[in-house]
């Protein structure tokens, strides 16, 4: 039982094992790490074996099939140990590459099974969108065994992505908080985005996520937290994410390197004027304590640092989105001489992180020029109003 008093949500790789012929037969390739289980936390790879699907290849995200790398690194394994099938890296694989490593494989078709966390910048769904181009140009099915929104799928904020501006942290114009399963981005990035790259679209199921409804968050589904990758450990990190993420392109930490990721955010000349000033914002459905960390790696590691943590109030009238820019207008206005932004870690690319976050520079030329940054916020609207109807799945 969920903890709404609903019946547990049952997510696609359940009803997949039940039926695989859900999946179209042929040869599979299965697109996963840690978060492919089942809700009696079997792996997903292994119980389609036992059920009786043709799974051939296994491939891998960033953090690795077994979600145990950092930010920025993908998989080393080769074969997986618990089943013995080849694993393909697909993280910083895109294009011809890409191309190449799917037509190699001997896939018919790629099962997506990874636990998105509702923000546009977390990679996995562009793993998706990378592997459904490849997948239209080189004749394989997609399957996408959805999952739920832990964020729930009520809200979207923030801009949709300027294409000058895409990278690995946003390929199409979707928008900061895209409040759409996997499976409904799926369906968009089909109708609109595959198409441009490769031509035509691809040949795509979804199988849906039975129970859920668009106002369940994580945890009202009744479905264990398994964490994404290594900074997402919770759902109360989820829950900032959207909005926190945004501090990775500035020179404060975003708590990586503690317990908290993103929920705490700190720096060396922060002072006891931070929190205050966040508290007079009155912002809806969030309170701000200042602690002090000192982080184990990432920015500032070993440093003692001054910040504050985000304590969620309110998780309906809480918009993590429109909390972290005014946040960064707070920095900005008390710490200017001190507050800065970060450029890529990529040495090839010398464009701001925070543009490739944001989707567009004007987030940081508006707070640059000591202008109110909120409108750029507004509205936050039901994802119907960016997707449309016809990608929606659940009510």
């Amino acid at each position: 039982m969920s903890a709404d008093g609903r019946g547990a949500v049952r997510t696609g790789s359940a009803r997949l094992c039940a039926s695989p012929g859900l999946a179209g037969g042929g040869r599979l390739g299965l697109v996963t790490n840690q978060t492919g289980v089942l809700p009696d936390l079997r792996p997903l790879a292994p119980a389609l074996l036992e059920a009786g699907a043709r799974l051939v290849a296994l491939f891998g995200p960033e953090h690795g099939l077994d979600g145990s790398g950092q930010a920025g690194e993908g998989g080393t394994a080769r074969t997986d140990p618990g089943t013995g099938l080849p694993v393909h890296d697909t993280y910083r694989c895109e294009g011809e590459r890409l191309d190449k490593l799917l037509a190699g494989s001997g896939v018919d078709a790629l099962v997506y099974d990874l636990q998105d966390v509702g923000a546009r910048f977390y990679t996995y769904v562009w793993t998706m969108f990378d592997l459904m181009v490849s997948a239209a140009r080189t004749g394989v099915r997609f399957v996408v065994a959805d999952r739920p929104n832990p964020l729930g799928g009520l809200v979207g904020e923030g801009p949709l992505l300027d294409a000058r501006w895409a990278s690995f942290v946003g390929r199409a114009p979707v928008p900061v908080r895209h409040g759409l399963t996997s499976g409904e981005l799926a369906r968009w990035f089909n109708a609109r985005a595959v198409p441009e790259r490769a031509g035509r679209p691809v040949a795509l199921t979804v199988i849906e996520a039975a129970g859920w409804t668009r106002d369940q968050d994580a945890g009202a589904t009744g479905l264990p937290w398994i964490a994404p990758s290594p900074n997402m450990p919770t759902p109360a990190t989820a829950a900032v994410y959207p909005g926190t993420c945004l501090f990775e392109g500035t020179n404060l930490s975003e708590g990586r390197g503690t317990t908290q990721p993103f929920e705490i955010v700190g720096a060396p000349y922060l002072d006891g004027r931070f929190a205050p000033a966040l508290a007079e914002l009155a912002l809806p459905g969030v309170r701000f304590r200042e602690l002090r960390f000192v982080p184990a790696f990432h920015k500032h590691a070993g440093q003692p640092l001054r910040g504050v943590q985000l304590h969620i109030t309110d998780r309906a009238a809480f918009r993590p989105v429109r909390t972290a820019v005014a946040m960064l207008g707070t920095l900005r206005r008390l710490y200017p001489a001190d507050f800065a932004w970060h450029t890529t870690e990529d040495p090839t690319d010398h464009r701001y992180f925070i543009d490739l976050l944001w989707g567009s520079d004007r987030l940081r030329h508006t707070l640059d020029a000591g202008e109110d940054p909120l409108p750029l916020c507004d509205p936050p609207a039901h994802p119907r109003t960016w997707a449309g109807d016809d990608v929606l799945l659940y009510r």
